[in-house]
């Protein structure tokens, strides 16, 4: 592995069922993204982008194949070990937020910290805060907010932990696309800041152009 590999995946597959019914979500997929990279995954309903990301972020196992984070092999991993490993080296984001309702903005960006037994670094939250605009609203709930405020504190929350990963699926799916743009902007700058590797899977085409690198996906297969 050079040095600045981040993510690697060698001959990764993931199948589903058996014999005719077969379907090979991720079909001997080898890849690789550089630390500090902006990659979109881009690819038709069904092509196995969402099936990718989730083995990325060790959420899903292999049916066969390698997932390398930081050159270390995250698929033979026991349970345990991975769920401590994720929650110190990847960020997510996702479609639906994921946000705690009964918790205010501030309690639902620090809590992956607080589970992880980790001291909070009060600063760095009010600095990310800031820079995604969300200052003015620390104390609110969830459910007060607007879909893209929202989402800056899903950013916010995968950015606190500070892992080397950030996975995003999708994270403009909800979103109009002015708000979309504006928060892919944040996202990218974000990354750039705290020098995050960010990998993130989108359907739209301009959103995809703002990355350094777009891996396309068909049938499994990264064809370019």
């Amino acid at each position: 592995m050079s040095e600045n590999i981040m993510l690697e995946t060698k001959d990764l597959c993931k199948y589903y069922g058996e014999g005719e019914n077969e379907v090979r979500a991720i079909d001997h997929t080898s890849l690789e993204i550089r630390q500090g990279e902006f990659a979109a995954v881009v690819g038709k309903s069904g092509s196995g982008k969402s099936t990718l990301l989730h083995m990325l972020g060790g959420l899903d196992h292999p049916t066969s194949g390698k997932v390398l984070i930081g050159g270390k092999d995250i698929s033979c991993m026991k349970e345990e070990e991975l769920a401590i490993f994720r929650r110190r080296k990847i960020g997510f984001i996702f479609q639906s937020f994921n946000l705690i309702s009964s918790l205010n903005v501030w309690e639902n960006v620090v809590l992956p910290i607080g589970l992880d037994g980790r001291k909070l670094n009060e600063e760095f939250v009010e600095e990310i805060l800031k820079t995604l605009e969300m200052t003015e609203k620390k104390q609110s709930l969830p459910n007060t907010l607007s879909g893209g405020q929202q989402q800056r504190v899903a950013i916010a929350r995968a950015i606190a932990s500070k892992p080397d990963i950030i996975l995003a699926d999708e994270p403009t799916g909800n979103l109009d696309s002015k708000t979309g743009d504006e928060v892919i902007s944040l996202l990218k700058m974000t990354a750039k800041k705290y020098g995050q590797t960010l990998v993130m899977i989108t359907h739209d085409e301009e959103i995809a152009q703002m990355a350094d690198r777009i891996i396309l996906i068909e049938d499994g297969k990264v064809v370019r």
